[in-house]
């Protein structure tokens, strides 16, 4: 009989086979995660497509051909069609979300195949813009500036012999975002671009005077049909206005008496309330019905807000 702490030879065996097998599946399963450390390219992507056919998929299967380790995600492929106001509004709203070096691919073109530009432009925060030369960037250039800008005309960063006349985000979009995503150099895209005749929304930017405040309608939020403005709430309340005062304001040519409110149920049902909403703008709605429907509003539309007491 062996003595009670002497392990038999066999047993040491097992146990330092599993102990070595233990070893190796963990060596497996942190390999892929060491040997992919470094992150993915990010590539968002917006358009006004919707997702009824194969347009978006066509798209990201050529991002992917191109850049097989790029992050595609979805910004909205339902931007009103050929609205190009929305798009600049939806890439206003996320930009700030994502860091430096993202890749926003935008296509809502409603002149496709014109002589419109197709360019790449480089923000000062770093991150890039693969879109038609419309107004799509101009809130965002107002907001973070613009470091520079090319047209995309080196044919390698397309796809096709003979490009599309009308499916440019197939053809010229996609694949140039993707070679971005690839670590490519961006000036090789095509020549540089003088950054001040870039196309513009023609916006009133907010403007905060002695007599108060100037700015636009910019875009209704979604089916709810909440009005968007560039005013910031920041901006708003230096007004001197508090929660529960109410507001005259002009829309348009329209006077108008809103309460300024914390959100839509500090007012009854069907009243319309000013309020600041979740991305820090001045908004107007109405509790549980739509204001652009009620007052009849299509942005883009003109705001004046005097300050408190005037």
């Amino acid at each position: 009989m062996r003595p009670p702490d002497e392990t038999p030879v066999f047993m040491l065996t097992i146990k330092r086979r599993s102990l070595l097998l233990i070893a190796l599946f963990a060596c497996c399963s942190l390999s892929p995660a060491l040997a992919d450390s470094s992150p993915r390219p990010a590539i968002v992507f917006m358009t006004d497509f919707g997702t009824l056919d194969d347009s978006v998929a066509i798209c990201k299967g050529v991002m992917l051909s191109i850049a097989p380790s790029a992050a595609i995600l979805d910004l909205t492929h339902q931007v009103t069609p050929f609205s190009i106001l929305d798009g600049a509004r939806f890439l206003y709203g996320a930009t700030p979300y994502y860091p430096a070096g993202t890749i926003f691919v935008v296509v809502v073109d409603p002149t496709v195949g014109s002589s419109r530009k197709a360019i790449v432009v480089k923000s000062r925060r770093g991150q890039y813009f693969v879109l038609p030369d419309n107004g799509l960037l101009t809130l965002v250039a107002d907001r973070d500036g613009i470091e520079g800008a090319r047209e995309i005309t080196n044919p390698s960063w397309m796809i096709g012999a003979a490009l599309s006349s009308t499916f440019h985000g197939r053809d010229i979009f996609s694949p140039a975002g993707a070679h971005l995503a690839r670590g490519d150099d961006w000036t090789q895209v095509g020549p540089a671009l003088d950054t001040a005749k870039l196309v513009r929304l023609d916006l009133v930017p907010s403007r905060l005077d002695d007599h108060g405040l100037n700015g636009s309608v910019i875009a209704t939020d979604g089916p709810f049909g909440n009005l968007v403005t560039n005013i910031t709430g920041e901006d708003f309340l230096k007004l001197g206005y508090t929660r529960g005062q109410t507001v005259n304001l002009v829309l348009g040519s329209t006077p108008l008496s809103l309460p300024f409110v914390r959100t839509f149920s500090d007012v009854p049902l069907h009243s319309p309330l000013l309020y600041i909403d979740s991305r820090g703008h001045l908004g107007l709605a109405v509790n549980q019905g739509s204001f652009a429907s009620v007052y009849g509003i299509t942005p883009p539309r003109t705001i004046s807000i005097p300050r408190a007491g005037k």
